[in-house]
């Protein structure tokens, strides 16, 4: 639970996810900072304070400060504390998606005027016409594809040379997550696919996506990478797999899993 309707108060104790530009700030240990409030060391006050949920027994709150840089060094993205733990990367995630969410949302998109933060739900209130608005969620599909033990991975023009994932990408107005599974993979190397699997989800600051992830089975087509988005894509043997992304992440879990049913097929 998210709230808004309590004070920055110097004894207030907990751990902190102090958020600048979409990074967080670690301590000089490299950890979250812990303890009460006016023990931290910060160069303003914050913009925007709130409890964004609990670490363990401890209340864990959001602090916007935009002007808080000493070091580059010490800042870091959600996803460098994926190896932390799953706890923390959630609460890293909803830190970083919350404060985008403050700082977009101080003027209406409606009528211009300024907006006023809901005290009992995570909104944004214009006093003068009413419109309300809600942090932003865009639901992204990532599917893991099979054919005879083999498992497709691609490489898009964002990752660096070697590394390969899974497909992903975003759900369309008015598609539902096992068609815009289909759409994508057909979009994006030009195979059909069938037979779609849920196997989880997870939240991911891009800067605010949500993860949803599939199995599928291959069913026709050859490899034909879309231009201008996928650079190059394969079908990989499960004992000869590149780089690919780490099992703490989705996408990772995903691969893990194929490979792990192809050995138990390979076994019987």
């Amino acid at each position: 639970m998210i709230k808004h309707s309590i004070r920055v108060t110097p004894n207030r104790k907990g751990i902190w996810f102090i958020v600048n530009r979409g990074r967080i700030w670690l301590s000089a240990k490299r950890e979250l900072p812990q303890g009460t409030y006016n023990e931290l060391i910060l160069s303003a006050e914050p913009e925007q304070f709130c409890l964004i949920g609990q670490l363990g027994d401890q209340d864990a709150y959001l602090l916007v400060n935009h002007d808080h840089i000493a070091n580059e060094d010490e800042w870091v993205t959600p996803r460098e504390l994926l190896t932390v733990s799953e706890e923390t990367f959630q609460l890293a995630a909803r830190a970083v998606q919350v404060a985008l969410f403050l700082q977009t949302h101080r003027f209406c998109g409606q009528c211009g005027s300024a907006m006023s933060l809901v005290s009992w739900e995570l909104a944004a209130l214009c006093n003068k016409c009413g419109h309300r608005c809600y942090p932003r969620i865009a639901p992204c599909v990532l599917v893991g594809i099979v054919k005879d033990n083999q498992i497709l991975l691609a490489r898009s023009n964002r990752h660096r040379a070697g590394f390969f994932s899974i497909l992903a990408g975003f759900v369309e107005s008015g598609e539902t997550l096992e068609q815009a599974a289909v759409r994508e993979v057909k979009e994006e190397v030009g195979i059909d696919i069938a037979n779609l699997r849920y196997v989880g989800s997870q939240p991911w600051p891009f800067p605010h996506s949500l993860m949803t992830g599939f199995i599928a089975d291959y069913v026709a087509g050859d490899i034909v990478c879309q231009p201008h988005e996928i650079e190059e894509a394969y079908w990989f043997s499960f004992d000869q797999l590149p780089e690919t992304p780490l099992e703490q992440t989705l996408s990772g879990q995903i691969i893990a899993q194929l490979k792990q049913i192809s050995g138990n097929k390979k076994a019987t």
